[in-house]
């Protein structure tokens, strides 16, 4: 079983602020998941091919095609703020320096 102590580090890894009660409830919680790992560790794997999901998948998917779009009015209408010949989208980067 995972101690206090032991959680700290991983909460300090993790760059998380928990207080006394999580250490002690992630301490269980964190032990069991370990205990259910080694419960794993058990099984024999030996012929067992390795996989990369538990059941076959194919992604159906269409091809790429280029199409140019030559009604730009009619494409600047749909935008939400249009800002006279160009989208206005949000700003996603901090432009403050450090």
């Amino acid at each position: 079983m995972l101690d206090r102590q032991q959680v700290q580090k991983i909460a300090h890894l993790a760059r998380l602020d928990i207080t006394p009660a999580e250490e002690e409830q992630f301490a269980g919680q964190l032990s069991g998941i370990l205990d259910y790992f080694e419960q794993l560790s058990e099984l024999d794997t030996e012929n067992v091919p390795p996989t990369t999901r538990a059941i076959e998948l194919s992604n159906i998917t269409r091809q790429d095609t280029f199409e140019l779009y030559t009604d730009r009015s009619a494409l600047l209408e749909e935008a939400p703020s249009p800002e006279g010949d160009f989208f206005r989208v949000p700003q996603i980067l901090n432009t403050d320096e450090a």
